[in-house]
């Protein structure tokens, strides 16, 4: 049935070309070139369920079936000029946008869509692994869909027919590469997730590592790279052990690592012959690394190989990029696979009704690219307007509640124009509601956000397993070691000036000016920089906390109904401890009847943001 439906939307869809009927075009650019080598990679990551593109933003409105007609050209140049191109994916695949979300079941489009890429190394997200039937189809459709290219090293999952805990793929592969012979071993991680359904098992990086299968494939003397995919941060712990044990056995065996999570672009250098590549997130970036240099087949080129060279770029997904890369046009660039990909990403949209307008947004309102907080703030919009007058019990109006929610639940930004069905996904996927406890003092609730917002390190001293980090936007993480990602008001880092002189000429639209460490040259498209500001883990809205009075004035009442996103749940009770409340899980409730943030958002918008744009 599913197949049947699979060619039936491919025949509606086939007046579709190239990217998706309301895509914006592309704008040009000044473009830096692809530096092919002997070995050349396409990497993507996090895409999310965004294989439409983005379809209010001309940078990055490539759709997944462009990327494929891309990836086929690229190939057919790989094999003309005798030299290799892999293609790489690092997971979370899933959750962010309608195509993915507004299915019943989940993803029955994406991954038809997702497998028509022919992809060598594919690994799992954590995304993939929040709930029981996402990782099952994991499981049972992406796995079988990438045959022995799908790599698990850390990961099992308890066979959904017989209940047995099996590997979710197989650990590693060794393969050769098709035209310069290159002997490569590849494996794939997820970081130290401890999120995952009961179904699944995460086993520690540290633990992997030591394991005989892990030790007998980083001892194989018959290796010209290895290469290492994983949702893990390239500037992690994770990556840093497995470094260290694949050095440990093999100190000059040139080593590529492919990284995600923490959406962005990002570049490390670990020493001259091992580095790591983070291609960003929801379809904006292609990461494309070469590396020439290599031994082939044991052989050594020349004396070069004891110093190979790395280089990267991270490409925007748009079809001016595209375009120029490939030496093509609109009417040479699209291959059939393509073309028929974009037609079937086209009627699945139809099917699931995403184009349909819930409201007009007045104005854009950012996630990180506003301060916080401020009028175009999407988090200060949230806890002033939406939450407030959403988030609310009707067997408890009359109760004054204090609600919380992190800042990870909101996933992407709102632009001014048409508020659809799939920006309600865009903007929050998620599928939890809000929990509450009542009669919480109002002196210990009062306290709550500043524990969540400040004290991090002393709420993971008792519970490890509870990042802060994990309450806010991923793109965070990098905070600790990226100096470019945030910019202040008054911090200017990006002031400096791209030599070129096509800069000089004319204005540079908004995008990525990335700063890594191979420097400042490794964005394909030349941008103004934007600016990136830092927001809290979690935000929060006091609705009749307080009364006023002729004779007293501002009196603040005695309890109150902490309200909050479940997904902070741990959070809530662990910083009720830290405050000397003593609750327990059973003291939990659903509010709201349980209604989800998203469908909250969306009745929010259909009620004030009314009319067509």
């Amino acid at each position: 049935m599913k197949t049947r439906l699979y060619w039936s939307l491919l025949t509606l869809g086939a007046a579709c070309h190239a990217a998706q009927p309301s895509a914006p075009p592309p704008l040009s650019a000044p473009l830096r070139e692809l530096p092919w080598g002997q070995l050349n990679f396409l990497a993507s990551t996090d895409t999310h369920g965004w294989h439409a593109g983005h379809l209010q933003q001309p940078s990055y409105s490539a759709d997944w079936g462009d990327y494929i007609s891309f990836a086929e050209h690229l190939r057919a140049r790989a094999d003309k000029e005798g030299v290799d191109l892999l293609l790489i994916d690092t997971g979370d695949r899933i959750e962010g946008n309608g195509l993915y979300d507004a299915s019943d079941p989940k993803g029955i489009y994406t991954r038809e869509i997702f497998k028509e890429q022919d992809i060598d190394v594919i690994c799992s997200g954590n995304h993939e692994l929040y709930k029981t039937n996402s990782s099952n189809d994991e499981y049972l459709y992406t796995v079988p869909n990438f045959k022995g290219n799908y790599l698990a090293s850390n990961l099992d999952i308890f066979d959904p027919k017989t209940g047995e805990k099996v590997p979710l793929a197989r650990r590693y592969r060794k393969f050769t590469t098709k035209n310069q012979g290159i002997r490569i071993v590849a494996f794939g991680f997820l970081f130290d997730f401890t999120g995952n359904a009961n179904n699944t098992v995460v086993q520690p990086v540290q633990e992997t590592i030591n394991e005989k299968w892990f030790q007998d494939a980083v001892t194989d003397r018959e290796v010209d790279l290895f290469v290492v995919t994983g949702h893990v941060a390239i500037r992690s712990e994770e990556y840093s052990k497995i470094y260290k044990a694949i050095r440990a056995e093999q100190w000059d065996t040139p080593i590529q690592f492919f990284g995600g999570h923490t959406h962005i672009r990002d570049y490390k250098k670990y020493d001259s012959k091992a580095y790591a590549l983070e291609s960003g997130r929801y379809m904006e970036t292609i990461g494309f690394q070469s590396i020439s240099g290599l031994a082939t087949g044991g052989i050594e080129m020349t004396a070069s190989v004891s110093s190979p060279t790395f280089s990267r770029r991270y490409i925007d997904n748009n079809l001016f990029s595209f375009h120029h890369h490939t030496s093509l046009d609109s009417s040479t660039f699209p291959t059939p696979r393509g073309r028929n990909v974009s037609s079937l990403i086209s009627t699945s949209r139809e099917a699931l009704k995403l184009d349909h307008h819930f409201g007009c947004a007045p104005i854009d309102l950012w996630t990180n690219r506003a301060p916080y907080p401020s009028d175009t703030s999407i988090f200060s919009w949230l806890e002033q307007l939406v939450i407030p007058e959403m988030v609310v019990d009707n067997n408890r109006t009359d109760k004054a509640r204090i609600v919380i929610a992190n800042t990870g639940a909101i996933r992407f930004d709102i632009f001014k124009g048409p508020f659809t069905r799939d920006t309600t996904f865009t903007v929050s996927p998620f599928t939890t509601g809000f929990r509450y406890l009542k009669h919480v003092p109002y002196g210990i609730a009062d306290r709550m956000l500043t524990v969540l917002n400040n004290e991090g390190p002393i709420l993971e001293e008792a519970a490890p397993e509870l990042k802060a980090w994990m309450m806010a936007p991923p793109e965070q993480l990098a905070f600790s070691h990226r100096r470019d990602v945030v910019v202040s008001a008054v911090d200017e880092y990006y002031s400096h000036k791209l030599q070129t002189a096509l800069e000089d000429e004319q204005s540079l639209t908004p995008g990525y000016t990335t700063k890594d460490d191979a420097g400042d040259d490794g964005d394909d498209t030349l941008h103004a920089p934007i600016s990136f500001y830092r927001v809290p883990n979690c935000i929060e809205a006091r609705i009749g906390t307080s009364t006023i009075t002729e004779e007293d004035g501002e009196n603040q009442v005695d309890t109150v109904d902490l309200v909050y996103l479940e997904f902070v749940q741990p959070w809530i009770l662990l910083a009720l401890r830290f405050l000397g409340a003593e609750y327990e899980l059973k003291d939990t409730e659903a509010y709201a009847d349980g209604v989800d943030f998203t469908t909250m958002i969306a009745m929010w918008v259909q009620e004030n943001w009314k009319g067509d744009c």
